[in-house]
């Protein structure tokens, strides 16, 4: 049993919450730069590789996912595990490329409101996936050695 709650019977809060996230990462970052000059450039230059690097994780996770993608973290009944492609990398690309990207999006426009945005998202997105892989765990046999052998986020990282 978690001590993580489910937020509905297939984690519909889990994606409110996220979307509410998501949000507060693209608002806090028009709110002007708070840095100039060749800093700025560097951290745009960073941020769009890490914008660009976190689309396609995210992208192909979507992709690799095929007919299990749901917003929801509860999978669908009567799918497979998908472990191949992106996803024998890392276990939640999806949510790893959003990180990325909202990361990058923060040094793209300069703003500290956004990076701190950002990181409460990673921290999110570490909670929304330890709920989803208990329900993973429950409905797949193979779901423990899958965790043991990939990342959990962003591949190459913790």
């Amino acid at each position: 049993m978690s001590r993580l709650p489910a937020l509905g019977p297939r984690g519909e809060g889990w994606v409110v919450l996220q979307g509410v996230l998501l949000l507060a990462v693209a608002a806090a970052g028009v709110q002007g730069p708070a840095w100039t000059g060749l800093a700025r450039t560097v951290t745009s230059v960073i941020g769009i590789g890490c914008i660009a690097f976190g689309l396609v994780l995210a992208v192909r996770g979507v992709r690799d996912l095929g007919s299990a993608l749901t917003p929801l973290p509860h999978p669908l009944p009567g799918t497979d595990l998908v472990v191949t492609g992106v996803y024998g990398l890392v276990r939640h690309p999806i949510y790893g490329g959003l990180v990325c990207a909202a990361i990058g999006w923060g040094l793209l426009t300069a703003s500290p409101a956004a990076l701190l945005a950002a990181i409460v998202l990673w921290g999110f997105f570490e909670l929304k996936s330890r709920r989803e892989e208990i329900w993973l765990g429950s409905q797949f046999a193979g779901y423990a050695a899958y965790k043991a052998r990939t990342r959990r986020l962003i591949p190459w990282i913790g």
